[in-house]
């Protein structure tokens, strides 16, 4: 849906609602403030898809009153989300003043992994200024002052941009309460103040996100996703993670567990997970699963990182193909758990497997449609971005703009 259409189709399902479950313990209601907040938030995204734009088309699109677009505009100048530019001819009359995202406007994001953790400047349309890797161990405190080095020296190779804040993405699942990480078992760290220990460091605000909800979030704010209401994005890397947006709603559930999906035991005689729980759905279709089923097949054979068996594959070898193979029928079968589950139309896949997407692609799609009970299998689609979109989606945690959630 075009983003101009949206607060005529907003009207349109206010009018017809009629009676619908309100609960009286969690409300906000309607005042001038709401409506300016709304109206603030619509301006913007237009700003964003149709840069660089006048105010005039803004209140075209938007079907606001020029005088209120030029208010908010003007707010948002203030606010440096938005910057006059260029001035747009005109066949008669005064020539309008364009405007557009303020690309001096920044966020560090943070991607953390197991071994490594990956930071980056990243601006207001989403594209990365710079971009290092800090080695981690499994001491947290050390690990974090890795990090912080790393963010200074950035923040020193930017001194013009204006540094909104930090956001980072982290293989666990953190409470949306008190921002703590409370389940990562893959980063095996021991309880940590993460968000408390790099706000002190450097000053700056922090917004810490499951890696799959921030990819997800990625694609609401910097992707083409209008019209899409139901969708789950899937992560593929050391792990499998999950984040689902729900009718319109980022979900997280209680304490921001909900979409813990590959940790659903899926074969009771499997592996055991770092979770505790044997044969959950990551040991067989992450990458470290696609590894293993190579060491399985050539025992005799160097152990080899995810990258490289890629590369095998791409080179023929019959073994590196036959795992990644392996792996691929396993997250299809996967999927099924998610498609029973939420009925999403699309499920996008981030991580690993990306780059040889036309490797996976027709065995998940093949997997997915022999296990859909009725009706047609959603789009399956990948993020080519890898774990760039791992780093914009920890930029949005920053940029984010009243994403709704339950």
């Amino acid at each position: 849906m075009a983003p101009e259409k949206k607060v005529q189709a907003a009207r349109e399902a206010a009018a017809s609602a009629g009676l619908r479950h309100i609960d009286p313990t969690n409300l906000e209601l309607a005042s001038s403030e709401t409506a300016r907040r709304i109206n603030r938030d619509i301006i913007l995204e237009l700003v964003r898809i149709h840069q660089p734009i006048s105010r005039a088309d803004l209140a075209r699109r938007s079907g606001l009153q020029r005088s209120t677009v030029s208010q908010i505009v003007e707010q948002l100048i203030g606010e440096k989300w938005v910057r006059e530019g260029s001035v747009a001819s005109a066949p008669r009359g005064r020539r309008p003043t364009l405007v557009g995202l303020n690309e001096d406007l920044v966020a560090i994001a943070v991607d953390i992994h197991p071994r490594q953790a990956t930071v980056a400047v990243v601006d207001l349309n989403g594209r990365l200024l710079s971009r290092a890797l800090a080695p981690l161990t499994s001491d947290p405190a050390a690990s974090t002052r890795l990090i912080v080095e790393s963010m200074q020296r950035m923040q020193r190779s930017f001194p013009r941009k204006s540094i909104e804040g930090i956001g980072v993405c982290l293989p666990g699942r953190v409470d949306p309460e008190s921002q703590r990480l409370i389940f990562a078992p893959n980063l095996r760290w021991p309880e940590f103040d993460l968000k408390k220990t790099i706000e002190a460091k450097m000053g700056l605000p922090v917004k810490m996100e499951n890696a799959a909800t921030a990819c997800l979030l990625a694609e609401l704010t910097f992707a083409r996703m209008d019209g899409i209401r139901d969708a789950v994005l899937v992560t593929v890397s050391e792990g499998i993670g999950t984040g689902v947006f729900a009718h319109g709603y980022l979900i997280h559930g209680s304490h921001g567990m909900a979409g813990e999906f590959g940790h659903v035991p899926v074969d009771p005689s499997g592996p055991r997970c770092g979770c505790g729980q044997k044969g959950c759905w990551e040991m067989f279709a992450s990458s470290r699963a696609a590894q293993r089923y190579y060491r399985e097949l050539q025992p005799l054979g160097r152990t080899v990182s995810y990258q490289e068996l890629l590369n095998m594959a791409e080179e023929g070898n019959a073994a590196a193909a036959q795992a990644l193979a392996k792996q691929a029928s396993w997250i299809g079968r996967g999927l099924r758990m998610i498609i029973a589950g939420l009925s999403p139309s699309v499920v996008l896949i981030a991580g690993d497997i990306t780059p040889a997407w036309h490797r996976f692609a027709a065995i998940i799609e093949k997997e997915v449609a022999d296990l859909t009970l009725a009706g047609s299998p959603p789009a399956i689609r990948p993020s080519h971005e890898g774990d760039i979109a791992r780093l914009r989606g920890a930029a949005a945690l920053v940029f984010q703009r009243n994403v709704p959630r339950e």
